[in-house]
């Protein structure tokens, strides 16, 4: 009890104390005692409030100016936004034009075959039976990596995330199981068409794609999905469902419908030739 008595009754440190006495005594503590020192500690504290002063003063002139140049700013943004969208619906309104002509010419001089090679090209919408099937990024992709696994290639860390190359071999593997229309995420796969990436993203005709990623592909349901299951390309996605995590399903549908691709592009054309004409 006395020692806590005594913190009590003697909170400040004697040494503290003797040293502000002598300190007093010399003269060096407090105020400045010499009329010099109270005016130059004066001039001081008049330059500092000054200063304050006159940079509240700039910064409040400014303000005004700034904001007028930020919403100046943002109007132009949203001028430009709503131009590139005009000139976006203009392009899928031309696309759309050139794609009808096409189908027409092809109805016109396709003959027989005229039916079979819209389908095959994609210049028209087509429906019937066919498989669903979904393939999207794991649960919890990882961000790191040490370069040891096979899959960490061409600059990707993250095994958990779908790679343009397993698309490609989704894609593959449904043609060569049957699939006669195949449309990923709603875009609708040619002869000519890519599947690419740039970035972590993957591209479909050099259009983003967003997961989880939806092939619709029309042909003989069950067979299709039976196919395509026990093929290599199929083996390869239930691999990669049991080592990285990718969720993947299929469901067999009975009326899948895939709309026309945005234009076929056609690269070479030969006039045709009818009977009795030299």
């Amino acid at each position: 009890m006395s020692l806590l008595t005594n913190v009590m009754d003697h909170s400040l440190d004697e040494g503290y104390a003797e040293a502000a006495a002598r300190r007093e005594a010399q003269g060096d503590g407090g105020l400045p005692r010499t009329l010099r020192a109270k005016a130059g500690l004066a001039v001081g504290l008049v330059l500092a409030a000054l200063v304050v002063t006159v940079g509240a003063a700039n910064a409040r002139l400014a303000a005004p100016v700034v904001a007028k140049e930020r919403q100046e700013l943002i109007d132009r943004i949203e001028r430009e936004t709503t131009a590139a969208d005009k000139l976006e619906s203009g392009v899928d309104t031309l696309r759309a034009d050139v794609s009808a002509r096409q189908r027409a010419a092809l109805k016109k001089d396709g003959g027989e075959q005229a039916d079979l090679v819209s389908i095959l090209s994609g210049a028209t919408d087509v429906h019937g039976p066919g498989v669903r099937l979904v393939v999207n990024d794991a649960k919890e992709a990882s961000t790191g990596g040490d370069g040891t696994n096979p899959r960490e290639t061409s600059g990707f860390s993250d095994t958990g995330r779908v790679r343009d190359r397993d698309m490609q071999r989704v894609v593959n593997g449904l043609w060569e199981s049957g699939a006669e229309a195949i449309s990923v995420n709603g875009r609708r796969l040619t002869a000519l068409s890519a599947i690419r990436a740039a970035g972590d993203a993957i591209l479909v005709d050099n259009k983003p794609l967003v997961p989880p990623y939806t092939v619709l592909a029309v042909g003989d349901g069950q067979r299709l999905s039976t196919r395509f299951q026990n093929s290599d390309d199929g083996l390869y996605l239930h691999a990669l469902q049991e080592n990285y995590g990718i969720r993947t399903s299929i469901s067999v549908e009975g009326d899948v419908r895939l709309s026309a691709a945005p234009s076929v592009i056609v690269r070479t054309a030969e006039p045709s030739t009818k009977k009795g004409t030299p």
